[in-house]
């Protein structure tokens, strides 16, 4: 619909909801905030699928994965298991035809995600990771003002998630069985804005301190480019911080606001401290929205990869976290699992 507005949808593409935890609830919301059909909800237990449909008003609930990718009339499925499943659950909607948007982060590691992704290509589905921030509109903007060159060559990115997050060493957030530590729930952000501004790094530079259940608590990591450019990214799961973002330039920069990842305002500087302009636009919902809607944008377009986050790009950005984990130590059980099944 050539008048559609932004992150909204024409429902004509129907949804199926893999998984009913905290953040299935804000997607599902958000879709059905904006026009998109959720058909139906699917979970290992027919109680939780039952109660998550009557919360949200969704018509079909679902007592198994399996019965959710069977159903001929879900198109898309929203992959919102924690991540130590996502490689599972993403291939078994995939060989069922279906198209998948896959919470972040996208996997374990950059095998799981070729997995992913080469599977999506061969059967011409489309494969996204649901990585929210690139679709907001601050983040359409503040690629539009780098391309224009407002702060002349950028030489510098600078991004920070910490977060004040429960200690419970028994919590998925601190048990390496479940994909626990500060990089993949947190650094992921930084990491994927880094790669959003300069691309893949030549060289990467990391630290971390551990926890005493073995994941990482705080990990920093420097990206070193061709051309000089340096993204510094950290993450913290046991200590908060305002959490803003700054992309700097010979001629200027910019300032994104607390916090850097949701839909908030920014500041273009110039050189000498004169504000250029000051972006800010407020959007309905939470504003995941938008990557349901370039979802649809590409089954409409018969594309399986787009231009803000094609699935090379989700590849790379868990290769480099691969290479964090390697230097810092960190390890998880999926790294030495075979290729699930295809």
């Amino acid at each position: 619909m050539t008048n559609q507005p932004a992150g909204t949808s024409d429902g004509h593409l129907r949804w199926g909801i893999l998984g009913t935890g905290f953040i299935a609830g804000l997607q599902t919301q958000d879709l059905l905030d904006n026009g998109f059909t959720v058909l139906a909800v699917g979970s290992r237990a027919l109680d939780s699928s039952r109660a998550f449909a009557e919360q949200y008003g969704v018509a079909g609930a679902r007592g198994s994965y399996e019965d959710l990718v069977a159903d001929p009339l879900v198109d898309v499925v929203y992959i919102a298991t924690p991540h130590p499943f996502h490689h599972a659950n993403a291939l078994l909607a995939l060989n069922a035809g279906k198209h998948v948007l896959v919470e972040k982060p996208f996997t374990m590691n950059a095998r799981e995600a070729q997995d992913i992704a080469e599977l999506a290509e061969s059967k011409g589905l489309v494969a996204l990771e649901a990585m929210w921030t690139r679709f907001l509109p601050h983040m359409i903007r503040l690629r539009a003002i780098i391309q224009e060159g407002t702060i002349g060559e950028v030489r510098k990115v600078v991004a920070s998630h910490n977060q004040s997050l429960p200690q419970d060493p028994a919590h998925r957030l601190n048990d390496p069985a479940l994909g626990g530590g500060a990089l993949l729930d947190l650094g992921i952000y930084p990491v994927s804005f880094a790669f959003d501004i300069l691309g893949t790094p030549e060289t990467i530079r990391a630290s971390a301190s551990m926890t005493a259940t073995g994941v990482d608590r705080q990990t920093a990591a420097i990206f070193d480019h061709a051309g000089g450019q340096q993204a510094i990214v950290d993450c913290e799961l046991d200590a908060a911080s305002a959490n803003r973002a700054m992309v700097i330039g010979t001629e200027g920069w910019i300032d994104v606001e607390s916090t850097w990842y949701n839909p908030v305002p920014f500041t273009v500087h110039a050189a000498d401290g004169s504000v250029i302009e000051r972006f800010e636009q407020p959007v309905s919902s939470r504003g995941m929205q938008y990557q349901a809607a370039e979802l649809e944008r590409l089954v409409r377009a018969g594309d399986t990869a787009g231009t803000i986050l094609p699935p090379s790009e989700t590849v790379a950005v868990m290769t480099a976290m691969d290479e964090i984990r390697r230097q810092i130590g960190l390890s998880y059980a999926a790294d030495a699992t075979p290729d699930a099944q295809r």
